[in-house]
């Protein structure tokens, strides 16, 4: 191995992907190569705290309210030119903002650095331009996709989460010796061996029923409570499992659901261990975030990914599609039309889970530690 001894791992709390993918680094150093210590930086938590409300908190408000003003900011930058006036003023609010990140790099003077977000690849690469850095930076890409704001010349080397995206990569202009494919990582968890009766036991359903697992993320958005009641209302001996995340009010609605379907109805707030109640599963309903669809694959989950934003969850949705993982649906109806196809075609359904295990990349942060560490 390198002589790399100490790795910075740097996220930014724009969504929670970004930062649970480099959680998953840091754990899978520590279980892997205990004498690399790998220090997790969320880059929002050395930034003023207005840039915080206005890159992190705002993006979130922004995907979730208004999805079509997202997606038309993503593909306009997408095709932003680099030495556009918005990209320069873009450049120097950031550089204005991110120096207490400059400032704890300089002081932990790690022998390497990660990025699973844009911002500090960004602003690493304007500095070994400067040349006011010179130690070896990589860039993780977490989704099934890359933008133009994730692309830099001056960095060591990129992983993409799979072969087409490291095509498009070099279609943008990255030389071919810096691309590794690697997948998304995710927690190590993901890839150990779990008997579905004891999660299910956890998890107080019953392991031989069909069991539908709806999430929402983190923070618990979106009308979870309404799509609960539909696929609750549809015929059959199916069982659902709720994540209302840190969203308190919704889980309150949700308890409310679960009082008129005793014993079928199951809600639950924040999990530190979604990979048990991902295993004791048979389909999730779930946007199609890169980290989340990641876990899903790792345990062989199939997707009805529901609604997906535009911008990068439709490209991770189009992804899931193309490969038989996952189905798609625009709203309610379609929840309610696809839930009842698969209840009644369990051999379809026993098929997306083969092929989700086909395109499974569990090993991913072992394989991103592999290559950065040499």
């Amino acid at each position: 191995m390198s002589a790399i001894r100490k790795i910075a791992v740097l996220s930014v709390s724009a969504g929670a992907g970004h930062v649970r993918a480099a959680e998953a680094l840091v754990a899978t150093a520590k279980l892997h190569y205990p004498s690399v210590e790998a220090i997790h930086i969320d880059v929002m938590e050395l930034v003023p705290k207005l840039f915080r409300k206005i890159y992190a908190e705002k993006y979130v408000d922004v995907v979730n309210r208004h999805p079509a003003l997202w997606g038309y900011l993503y593909h306009t930058a997408d095709k932003q030119r680099d030495d556009s006036t918005i990209t320069r003023i873009r450049r120097v609010i950031e550089k204005l903002n991110t120096r207490g990140l400059v400032n704890k790099l300089k002081e932990l003077q790690p022998d390497a650095v990660i990025c699973t977000h844009f911002l500090p690849a960004q602003i690493l690469s304007r500095m070994i331009a400067k040349k006011k850095w010179a130690t070896p930076v990589w860039t993780v890409v977490t989704d099934f996709d890359v933008h133009a704001l994730w692309v830099h010349q001056r960095l060591t080397g990129y992983c993409a989460a799979a072969e087409e995206i490291a095509w498009r990569m070099r279609e943008r202009g990255l030389a071919d010796t810096r691309i590794e494919v690697t997948g998304i990582p995710i927690m190590p968890v993901f890839a150990e061996q779990r008997s579905r009766e004891v999660c299910a036991k956890e998890a107080g359903i019953d392991p031989k029923r069909t069991t539908l697992l709806v999430m929402s993320g983190g923070l618990g958005v979106g009308a979870i409570d309404q799509l609960c009641e539909r696929i609750l209302a549809i015929p059959g001996d199916h069982q659902v499992l709720a994540l209302a995340g840190k969203n308190v009010a919704l889980l309150d609605k949700l308890n409310v659901i679960a009082a008129k379907h005793p014993g079928r109805f199951f809600p639950q707030g924040f999990t530190r261990t979604i990979e048990r109640l991902m295993t004791c599963a048979d389909l999730a309903l779930t946007k199609p975030g890169g980290l989340t669809t990641s876990e899903c694959l790792a345990v062989g989950l199939p997707m009805l990914v529901v609604s997906p934003i535009p911008g990068q969850e439709e490209r991770n949705a189009d992804y899931l599609l193309e490969a038989g993982a996952a189905l798609k649906a625009h709203d309610l109806a379609g929840v309610d039309f696809r839930v009842r196809q698969l209840l009644t075609a369990p051999k379809r359904l026993a098929g997306m889970r083969e092929r989700a295990l086909a395109i499974a990349t569990p090993q991913a942060a072992q394989t991103v530690l592999r290559h950065v560490l040499g």
